[in-house]
């Protein structure tokens, strides 16, 4: 079938602003970053950060770049990537707004392992983040078996998760009412999502997550953006609907599962990454990378503000939530007031 010249016309406006959109929220997230390099307690000029970065400068400017801002600019990028590409991919599955691991319980899953292994266990480092991504992946599980009947709808779905998160947030308050103080503040920090002592270690698991389920979740863009349309004409089309459903949910419960060990919960990226993402990007295409780089400007912006821009410094789960918190009113609010149910 040859297309009419209009709707060649029409593709092709897409693709241009798709990729503008993609070069603009690149060029954000590298300038963000190279800000986030330069300005802190104290300013390092460019030239002295490019010189850290590449061994020909030691010194204290040297170890203020490599030690101290250069992991936790790596570790807020990667973190924004998986929880954004993670959130898309929920979303888009699911063709609910408040289809979000935020929102579904996983991240609360994530949180209450780390928090349990913390107050009661009293591990730390990598045992915390393993068994935070174990009950994220075992979180997710849990909510696909209970929702299933015949299939998996998403509404369905969605209830289940905020049920299951509700409990696990009471777990939460519960073990943290009863953690004695050396470790309350641990566990208190870890769950605000911070990127707080970040190391280059922490970045390498996150990269090869990135890679491995991202590049998952790239491969079914087109079965994911079929299902948008709905099961019936998604499996009239040809999309093996239940495979790919499984597939999606568990490699994006992996990325925000690995995004949660890493930085902690951090508040509301997964939800609103891809929204705006959707908003800025022809919707006719996967939003799955547009959202990966909204997110890693998300966490980017929102350390950057939380340690330089406001007067006292917050961790970037706390500036984060200030953001994400009134679009979640207003999106109930103006889907209420159009008649529709999220």
């Amino acid at each position: 079938m040859i297309a009419s010249p209009e709707l060649r016309a029409v593709r092709a406006e897409a693709r241009r602003r798709r990729r503008l959109v993609l070069a603009l929220l690149s060029t954000m997230v590298l300038g963000v970053i190279g800000l986030s390099l330069c300005v802190g307690h104290s300013f390092v000029p460019p030239g002295a950060v490019i010189a850290a970065l590449t061994g020909a400068a030691d010194g204290g400017e040297a170890f203020t770049i490599r030690v101290l801002r250069a992991p936790r600019a790596v570790l807020a990028c990667l973190a924004g990537m998986c929880f954004g590409m993670g959130g898309a991919a929920f979303q888009t599955l699911l063709r609910n707004p408040l289809a979000s691991p935020d929102i579904i319980g996983i991240s609360a899953g994530a949180s209450a392992a780390a928090v349990w292994c913390i107050v009661v266990l009293g591990l730390s480092g990598m045992a915390v983040s393993v068994a935070a991504v174990t009950a994220g992946l075992g979180v997710a599980a849990l909510i696909y078996v209970l929702a299933w009947r015949g299939g998996t709808a998403g509404t369905r779905l969605i209830l289940v998760g905020i049920g299951i998160s509700a409990m696990l947030q009471s777990f939460i308050a519960y073990v943290l009412t009863q953690a004695p103080s050396w470790s309350l503040l641990e566990a208190l920090r870890w769950m605000t999502g911070s990127l707080n002592a970040a190391q280059i270690d922490q970045a390498m698991p996150l990269a090869v997550a990135l890679a491995v389920f991202g590049g998952v979740l790239f491969a079914l863009r087109r079965d994911l953006e079929t299902m948008r349309m709905g099961d019936d004409t998604a499996a009239g089309l040809g999309v093996a609907i239940d495979r790919v459903r499984a597939i999606v949910i568990c490699a994006a419960t992996a990325l925000v599962a690995f995004a949660t060990a890493a930085a902690g919960p951090v508040a509301f990226v997964a939800f609103l990454s891809g929204p705006i993402a959707a908003r800025l990007a022809y919707r006719g295409g996967s939003i799955l990378v547009p959202a990966a780089l909204t997110g890693a400007a998300l966490v980017l912006l929102a350390d950057f503000a939380g340690q330089v821009l406001l007067p006292t410094r917050y961790p970037v789960g706390i500036v984060t939530g200030m953001l994400g918190a009134p679009y979640l009113v207003l999106l109930i609010v103006r889907d209420n007031r159009r008649g529709t149910s999220l």
